[in-house]
């Protein structure tokens, strides 16, 4: 037996999956969270029947007729499958914007289940709706749920509807046979009565003791956090709380622990091995796999507490505040600010951050944002911004805010530069939003979000990690020649061969060594591997080790170790955090762009803007704190000149489309 979850962006969908499942998908209080289906069985706790029932999250609608990607995905799939039952979710407190999308799934003849969900708001705001009514007046079952709860939550009544209906025709409260689809004045007509309906039903069914037009405490909070002028300022005061809690107080308590294991593994296969055993057999074990995954490993806590943090943000509803206070300098530069969604879920991984830009209806803008939204540092990019705040600038807790904020303004600047390319700077907009209510974020639902990222955290660092680092080490090992090199001689490794020429190129920028171009260059397999990567090169796989070369003390030695200024290793962090992604989020920008050029040109715009802000950061640092121009400053600017005058043409001819279209339509 199959059934679809339908409903409603944040009516609790994936909630009520994830509840009744056993799942745990990736949920927030915000609309587009979804983007895609999800299948899972039901779990036996709710379904106590024999009944083998696979569930299937769709992506949230309002309506049968889509306006966006992830829309078409529910409309298709509820239409082409093979469907026993639809669960339609309804937000318990917006029964008038829900039930328009209920009545259509209704015409459909399958047999329908309404989960009255949020029950729980409904009664504290006083509100009462007459369940035997509204199931009457809807001609199926209605289940009152919260599923939010992990007990009295109304799921095993649900499933037992669901078992129940299974088979029985389905009729429609609200028929719009007659419908012309080829005729817009027709379906807006249909479109209209269906609401009128819809109004109707829900006057009949529904008492309201708090009126929806009198201010509450929800609008009082709005003023401020979505203030046109203050809601930025309160968001940078957030993230640097964020941070300074994750990165800089509770992350590095928690990292000193986990240090201390990583250290005492290190020690005991390093007393297993003894002696007798080949050097370069133990430099790959103890060097290349243990103290280069456990370099990574070592800022699981930092990271955890990060994520933390961030879910119970999502959860509470503040993040749908930040976009619309982002959408009033997004609009300007061509992004709505549903744009801020994806790019604040690809502050956990860019690869769903992509994908969540099927949300955005507009084209350009949904284009563009998934080719912007890299530029967010996410969660791999996290242990590279500890490793250098922490040796470079003691822990400074504006390291991190700052690489975010610059992430926004290349963001910005990009989407500037891609709405002049495009032709369509004069295009207008509309951005609209439903913002949630605010809530206490649940504890539970954060951890439960965190130790998932944990998971897939660690997965990565046991093998897309560990193989890097077990290559890096061999290559380092060997030289061309598959002889082992000599002490002193690192320089004729396979992996200073492969890393020298890309060096070269980085000179301008502060960090043209082989070591620090080996470790970008592995960067793009995965972000995390620049930091096992440094380790494994420069030997010095207990850098995070509180008593010798940790984060939080010895910071000036592994700075000695790697050679660089704070002003050089500042360019290298955001070369690394602002050039492309690593390789499977670019085949996510694929899968989204759907075009080869977009696809390049994005590319090809991460590199160069990672490589002209690492060299602006180099050169103008080098020239406030000692009074001279970095080393190849002149090759730099050259090649910054010629990416810019680049950038330049593609405007040029942009601007002249956007003249000719101009020209077309007021002829």
């Amino acid at each position: 037996m199959k059934i679809a979850l339908a409903g409603n962006p944040n009516s609790g969908k994936t909630t009520l999956f994830n509840a009744i499942t056993g799942k745990i998908e990736h949920v927030g209080n915000w609309a587009g969270v979804t983007v895609s289906k999800k299948e899972g069985i039901i779990k036996k706790t709710v379904n106590p029947s024999d009944t083998r029932i696979t569930a299937v999250d769709l992506p949230g609608a309002y309506s049968m007729s889509p306006f966006s990607s992830e829309e078409t995905i529910t409309r298709d799939f509820i239409k082409n499958e093979k469907l026993d039952v639809i669960v339609n979710i309804v937000d318990a407190t917006s029964l008038n914007r829900s039930l328009f999308f209920t009545t259509q799934l209704l015409a459909l003849g399958i047999p329908v289940v309404v989960a009255l969900n949020k029950s729980d708001l409904t009664k504290k705001k006083k509100t009462t709706i007459n369940i035997a009514n509204l199931s009457a007046q809807l001609g199926c079952p209605v289940v009152e749920t919260i599923a939010a709860n992990s007990s009295h939550n109304g799921l095993e009544t649900l499933i037992s509807k669901v078992i129940e209906v299974n088979g029985q025709p389905q009729t429609a409260p609200f028929s719009d046979q007659g419908v012309d689809l080829k005729n817009p004045q027709s379906v807006e007509y249909f479109d209209t009565q269906r609401f009128e309906f819809v109004k109707d039903l829900v006057g009949k069914v529904e008492n309201r003791q708090i009126k929806s037009n009198a201010q509450t405490n929800q609008d009082i909070a709005d003023r401020f956090l979505a203030h046109k002028w203050l809601g930025l300022p309160i968001f940078a005061l957030v993230m640097w709380s964020v941070f300074s809690i994750s990165q800089t107080h509770l992350g590095p308590i928690l990292a000193d622990t986990l240090v201390g294991w990583i250290d005492g593994l290190y020690a005991l296969v390093e007393g297993l091995l003894g002696d007798q055993v080949s050097p370069v057999l133990s430099a790959l074990l103890l060097d290349g796999i243990i103290g280069g995954v456990g370099a990574v490993v070592g800022f699981l806590p930092l990271i955890m507490v990060l994520f933390f943090l961030l879910a119970l943000l999502e959860d509470s509803g503040y993040m749908a505040r930040v976009a619309v206070v982002m959408d009033r300098f997004f609009k300007k530069v061509g992004l709505s600010g549903k744009s801020i969604i994806p790019m604040v879920i690809g502050t956990g991984c860019a690869i769903p951050g992509v994908m969540a830009t099927r949300t955005i209806q507009n084209e350009r803008q949904r284009r563009t944002t998934a080719m912007l939204t890299p530029f967010m540092p996410c969660g791999a990019k996290l242990p590279v911004i500890a490793l250098f705040a922490g040796v470079f600038f003691n822990d400074a807790a504006w390291v991190g805010t700052a690489m975010y904020f610059t992430g926004i303004a290349i963001i910005i600047f990009g989407a500037l530069m891609v709405v002049r390319i495009t032709g369509e700077k004069n295009a207008r907009t509309f951005f609209i939003l439903e913002l949630p209510e605010y809530r206490f974020p649940s504890i539970k639902r954060a951890i439960v979000s965190t130790l998932a990222r944990a998971k897939a955290f660690i997965i990565k660092a046991g093998t897309i990690i560990l193989l890097c680092n077990a290559a890096v080490q061999i290559m380092q090992t060997f030289n061309w020649q598959l002889q082992v090199v000599a002490e002193g001689a690192e320089q004729t490794s396979i992996l200073a061969g492969i890393a020298t020429p890309f060096a070269f190129v980085l000179i301008p920028l502060g960090f043209g060594v082989w070591q620090l171009a080996a470790a970008a260059i592995t960067g793009f397999i995965a972000k995390e591997n620049v930091v096992g990567t440094l380790a494994v090169v420069y030997g010095i796989t207990n850098f995070i080790d509180t008593e010798e070369l940790a984060l939080v003390a010895g910071g000036s030695d592994v700075a000695g170790i790697m050679g660089l200024s704070s002003v050089a290793a500042l360019a290298y962090l955001m070369f690394n955090l602002f050039t492309p992604p690593c390789f499977a989020a670019i085949g996510a920008m694929n899968a989204e762009l759907e075009d080869k050029k977009w696809l390049w040109g994005g590319i090809a715009f991460q590199f160069g803007m990672g490589y002209v802000v690492a060299f602006i950061t180099y050169q103008a640092g080098s020239y406030i704190t000692t009074g001279a121009l970095g080393q190849g400053f002149v090759y730099g600017l050259i090649a910054c000149l010629a990416l810019f005058g680049a950038l330049i043409y593609c405007v040029n001819q942009g601007e002249r489309k956007a003249q000719q279209t101009l020209a077309l339509y007021t002829a």
